[in-house]
């Protein structure tokens, strides 16, 4: 299985199955896409912005449904094995990607698997065990969560500090290594702590060190 990041601005996620892990999904994707829970009841859950859509589909249903909203993802999470198959066929035909939330460990060609996250915007980092692990996907992310802590600053920084290189006459190599001394400088990533300004004008002395050398 190979990780790929996939934009869902402007599609339809639908997610059979209305429990806490089609809340814990519906959240997740409605952050992003257009995203309708369809399921005869609801959990006592947050469900984020998602389209909640009370029916108990049959598997016909399951496909009427996907048939009609033509999603970019489908997640079959009833308890209902039958829906969720007739969910995941439905999804194939169409050309939907298909997330099975009741199988963990084996998968089947073409599935998708949601892994765990880790949001330093616009740095994210995603995390899997193959369904075989979850809590070792939480874990690692609980992790992650403070080892990343002002990454997406940097990442802001860093895009501003290339923008003003590329304007001048460095060399591309210089340049490369000019950044990278920013990125792996403690005295910048301390800096963010203490505010943009501090980090910026940090970096513009790593930077110079560099290329003065």
């Amino acid at each position: 299985m190979i990780p790929l990041f996939h934009d869902f601005t402007d599609e339809t996620v639908l997610v059979f199955g209305g429990g806490r892990v089609g809340a814990r999904k519906a959240r997740r994707f409605a952050r992003e896409a257009r995203t309708v829970v369809v399921s005869p009841e609801f959990a006592d859950a947050d469900f984020g912005d998602a389209e909640l859509v009370r029916a108990a589909p049959t598997p016909g249903d399951a496909g009427e449904f996907v048939a009609d909203l033509r999603p970019a993802l489908v997640v079959a999470a009833t308890d209902d094995p039958a829906v969720n198959d007739a969910a995941e066929s439905a999804a194939r035909e169409v050309g939907s990607l298909v997330n099975r939330a009741d199988r963990a460990g084996g998968r089947d060609a073409g599935s998708v698997v949601v892994p765990a996250t880790v949001r330093e915007d616009p740095v994210v980092a995603a995390l899997a065990t193959g369904g075989t692990a979850p809590a070792l996907s939480r874990y690692l992310r609980e992790r992650l969560e403070d080892e990343l802590a002002d990454a997406g600053a940097m990442a802001e920084l860093v895009a501003e500090l290339r923008a003003e290189l590329k304007a001048t006459d460095v060399p591309e190599a210089d340049r490369h290594e000019a950044i990278r001394a920013v990125v792996e400088s403690p005295k910048v990533w301390k800096g963010l702590q203490d505010g943009t300004a501090n980090a910026l004008q940090e970096a513009e002395r790593v930077m110079q060190e560099v290329l003065d050398d």
